[in-house]
Order: C-alpha cells, then structure tokens, then sequence
C-alpha cells in the first residue's frame, strides 16, 4: 500500500494510495498543528486516519472514501468492515471525528434516526444513506452537517449537469458536538470540477476548573530548562510504569498521562481564557 507524507506550503500532508488514478485519500494539517501528530494509520486506500493532541483533548481524524454505487456489495462491506475496525480501535475516551466521501443521501428529515441526525439535511434519503445512518447509531456519531440550517446551495456537495446531491459528511462522537460551530459548503470553492469543499469549524477547549469556570490550566512549559529538566526526567523515570505490551492506543495514552502529571507537578501550572479552534473541510 502506497503511502506518504510531504510539505506543502504551511501544512503538511499525510496521505495513503494504492493507484494515483484509483482512490486515495489524504489528510492536510497546518503547520501549527504539525507537532501535535502523534499517530497515523493507513488502513487502506480509502481509509486514513490520524491522533493529534488538542489543548487537553486527543481528537482523532478519520479521512474515508466510500465505494460509490456502481460497485459491488463485497466492496462496499469490506470498506465498512475496515472503518469498524478503525473505530473500534480508538479509545471512548478520545475525540472522533470522520470526514469523507460517503457516497450515500442521508436524506433531508432524520424520521427514525433523529439520535444522529438533526433534521436539516437534503433530499431523499437513499440505501447509501442508510448504511452511513446505521453507522452513525452504531457508534453514536453525529452527522454534523445535518444540524445546521443553511440554504440548498450550502448543503450540496456534488454537481454534474442537472445532478445536485449532498454526498459528503463529517460525523462526530455525540458528546463532542459542541465542538462544532458551523458546517457548510462554500459554493464558489470547487476540489474538482463536481465535489465543492465541506468546511467545518470546531473550538476545542480544554478542561475548565469547577470552582473557576474561566480560562483552562496550562503547563509552564518555559520552566523546562536547567535544573527543572532534570527534575522532570527524573520524576518521569520513578513514575513510569506502564506496559508496553498491547495497544499502542492504551501505551500512548498512559505515557502521556504520565508525562502530563509529571510535568504539572515539577514545572507548575497557570490558566489562561479561551481555547483553541481549528477548521475542517472535505
């Protein structure tokens, strides 16, 4: 499986192929953000996905490209099989977010899925749409593009000729949705001559004190120098005790606890308001 990453500008992309002219799909991530990638899996052509820490949440991106109508039952079960596994690979614990070409019409109402579905889509719903619907309810996700009001024209994803369908989606864990502060097609940007790009806006905040519901902690980071360095690799050294057997998901997520704990109590902590918001698009 062909499978790469390059710098483009200020983003780097990650991307996973087999034939350029077959498939393919790719993730790109601001340089900003760049540092903050700590896992990427290629599950297949049509599946690539990626961990990044966000302030204190790990969010992980999921990029798909769904087997379109024409082709085969066997195909469209394997591709869903592979983002099962893909999804079930990834901690409750840990933000989720699937964008991609699902190549299905969830249709304009959610009548029998209205946990997943917020009643703002477009159209008919269609045997494609279902399959992403019953995934949805599967997993508790979200289908975010369907809880937002907007005009046609900032719902359709594709156009070819007189052809109008919504085929593109982000779905999110339910208990992240508030994440999510806009959802829409932007008309006069095309990806090619048919899809138009999907863009979403998140602000990912970190964990708010209970007593004080301003700002969020944050390590001292600019104390990690001189003496304090080596505290902190000492206090790491005595506290790590995690195994390194098993999922790499479980390994990751006890050494960067950790390493968190460590730190908060070597170098200190301080609060500051906000968080911190990042954009999405298909």
């Amino acid at each position: 499986m062909g499978g790469k990453a390059k710098e483009i500008d200020a983003f780097k992309l990650w991307y996973s192929s087999v034939k350029r002219t077959i498939n393919g799909v790719g993730i790109l991530v601001k340089s900003d953000f760049v540092e903050q990638v700590v896992d990427v899996r290629r599950k297949s052509d049509c599946i690539l996905s990626i961990k990044l820490v966000v302030g204190l949440e790990v969010l992980n991106v999921v990029s798909v490209y769904a087997p379109h109508v024409g082709l085969g039952e066997e195909i469209k079960r394997l591709f869903w099989e592979d983002l099962d596994k893909v999804v079930q690979s990834i901690p409750q614990s840990e933000g989720l977010l699937i964008g991609g070409d699902f190549n299905g019409h969830v249709g304009s109402r959610g009548k029998g899925y209205e946990t997943v579905h917020g009643g703002l889509g477009y159209e008919e719903r269609n045997s494609g749409g279902v399959s992403i619907l019953d995934f949805a309810v599967a997993y508790d996700l979200s289908i975010v593009n369907s809880y937002f009001r907007k005009r046609d024209e900032h719902l359709i994803t594709f156009k070819s000729g007189s052809a109008r369908t919504q085929i593109d989606y982000f779905l999110i864990r339910a208990n992240n949705r508030r994440w999510c502060r806009d959802c829409k097609v932007l008309p006069s940007e095309c990806l090619t001559t048919q899809h138009r790009l999907l863009v979403l806006d998140m602000e990912i905040r970190g964990a708010i004190s209970r007593k004080r519901k301003v700002g969020i902690s944050k390590v001292r980071w600019w104390n990690l120098k001189g003496e304090n360095a080596v505290k902190l690799s000492e206090k790491i050294k005595s506290e790590s005790k995690w195994n390194l057997d098993g999922d790499s998901s479980k390994i990751w997520e006890d050494m960067a606890n950790c390493i968190w704990r460590s730190a908060r109590e070597v170098l200190g902590v301080s609060r500051e308001d906000g968080g911190m918001r990042m954009q999405g698009a298909w």
